[in-house]
């Protein structure tokens, strides 16, 4: 604030300065800016109480027992993530060695005191890799030890693995401090989800439903994943091959009973819609209903739609269509036993539907309205 009033004065006439408007301009700005201060100090004090950290230094090996031992998990969404080749990995091993300092790994604690990597898999891997146990080998999918290739300062390293290194290096290397800083129990999943989002620097970046399964581990997801695998589902819904298997199906099938339950309270943000109605509804299955509901919808889809659910000569799903047109039969299949058939590829290739699935789609007015004209076109 002081510099915006520094400006104003910098352009006042020193000689009358009640007489320029400007200083009444200024009086009214001073309150204004004041309030406007403490408004943004009170959300900073909130957003900070919701974030609640520890920090450790702990050993390579005991990371490496931790692991083991089950006590410290990486999800299996960001195995994926381990694609250092063996000179970035080998790098890493250096580094430890020499003593000079690496990135702090990120974790976040889990309900049973686990903790959960957040962001760090690439170090974490590259350092259980060079020590080799066969079992974490497993775990990380890697079929042999590291075998030190390409560092210049410890280049009588290179072509060793850790077993074939003295004894006294190895203790060296497994006493190593590694910086850890870890999202303690007291933060909320909200803020949970956006420090994995916000540290999700991996070389393969995470979808927001990897998140999701990271954090909203529980029955639902176990749901979510089963009915993911539906045959008239993946009939129905086009994707491309790389989202086969990151986490668009679920998301594809979570956006189904999300919309469907409450599509007319949805305000503005997607991402913050899913993640609510599955902080929701983790810890419990879906119910027999709704799944035979999803059943019936995509069985009706598949007889209507034999192309799957896309428009024109596409051949992908588009969310927002998707979301009209499977959540739109849903409910009218909920509704009435009198449904119109024929319709539905017209009906998706139709101007009125392009109109709401197009440009700014994410307000509710838009999602009530492709979803409703779907229903109400079927109904009638």
């Amino acid at each position: 604030m002081p510099q915006v009033l520094f400006l104003f004065k910098r352009f006042l006439p020193h000689d009358s300065p009640t007489s320029n408007p400007l200083h009444s301009y200024m009086s009214m700005l001073k309150p204004i800016l004041r309030n406007f201060m403490k408004t943004l100090q009170a959300q900073l004090d909130g957003e900070r109480r919701l974030v609640s950290f520890d920090n450790y230094d702990l050993s390579v090996r005991e990371l490496m027992a931790m692991f083991s031992e089950g006590n410290l998990y990486i999800p299996p969404e960001y195995q994926r993530q381990f694609i250092w080749d063996d000179d970035r990995q080998s790098m890493l091993v250096e580094s430890i060695f020499l003593g000079i300092p690496i990135p702090n790994i990120f974790f976040a604690t889990n309900p049973d005191a686990s903790w959960e990597v957040v962001d760090g898999v690439q170090r974490l891997c590259s350092l259980f890799r060079f020590i080799g146990d066969k079992k974490v080998l497993e775990i990380i999918d890697r079929e042999s030890p590291l075998k030190i290739r390409g560092l210049e300062k410890l280049n009588l390293l290179n072509g060793k693995q850790f077993d074939e290194i003295d004894k006294t290096l190895q203790l060296s290397f497994q006493t190593r401090p590694v910086r850890i800083t870890v999202l303690n129990d007291k933060s909320d999943e909200n803020v949970r989800f956006d420090l994995f989002e916000r540290l999700n620097t991996g070389g393969v970046s995470l979808t927001h439903q990897e998140i999701r399964n990271c954090i909203f581990r529980g029955k639902f997801n176990e749901d979510l994943k089963k009915l993911s695998g539906d045959a008239n589902f993946n009939k129905i819904v086009k994707l491309k091959e790389s989202e086969q298997s990151n986490g668009t199906k679920e998301e594809y099938v979570l956006r189904f009973f999300s919309y469907y339950e409450k599509y007319s309270e949805f305000d503005h943000s997607v991402k913050d819609f899913l993640n609510d109605y599955m902080s929701e509804n983790s810890k419990k299955n879906i119910s027999p209903k709704l799944k035979k509901l999803f059943s019936k919808t995509f069985t009706f889809l598949k007889e209507e739609l034999p192309h799957g659910v896309c428009r024109g000569g596409r051949r992908l799903t588009p969310a927002n269509l998707y979301e009209a047109v499977a959540v739109g039969t849903a409910l009218a299949l909920a509704e009435g036993s009198n449904i119109k058939r024929g319709i539905l590829n017209d009906l998706q290739n139709s101007n009125e539907l392009k109109k709401l699935t197009t440009g700014a789609t994410n307000s509710r007015a838009r999602v009530k309205g492709r979803i409703e004209f779907v229903k109400d076109a079927l109904l009638s």
